[in-house]
């Protein structure tokens, strides 16, 4: 049985506005259909597609920030410590982090050996 994308792209909006979806897959499982339709009606870049994920991402972000608060109102020390690690200046964080690795090298580039494979003459004199 085919869909009809209009009616397909608005049972996915209410299912993304009424359950919170944050993924496609959430969506499809909600919808009934396969990830494979619900491309075919919404294909990638498409206005509709775009329609659909903006809907998503503002979950997202609503679900981020709704933790956030809780996190700033419960007052916990783990809580507190995660939120001043997502608001910490790149200094802050470094001190904040007992293991922290630079993993960036400070935007130089690195140094990486140039290794050179010598061959031994004396190989040769053996193997006769």
């Amino acid at each position: 049985m085919g869909y009809d994308t209009e009616i397909l792209k608005q049972k996915a909006i209410e299912a993304i506005e009424k359950n919170k979806l944050l993924f496609i897959e959430d969506v499809c499982a909600n919808l009934g259909c396969a990830k494979s339709t619900f491309y075919l009606h919404f294909p990638e870049g498409s206005n509709n597609s775009n329609d659909l994920k903006e809907l998503i991402e503002k979950n997202k972000i609503n679900i981020k920030v709704a933790i956030r608060k809780k996190w700033f109102e419960r007052d916990s020390d783990t809580g507190l410590m995660a939120l001043y690690k997502l608001c910490s200046t790149k200094e802050e964080h470094k001190k904040l982090n007992q293991n922290y690795t630079d993993l960036t090298s400070d935007d130089e580039p690195l140094q990486i050996p140039k290794i050179e494979f010598v061959r031994n003459n004396n190989d040769n004199k053996n193997k006769r």
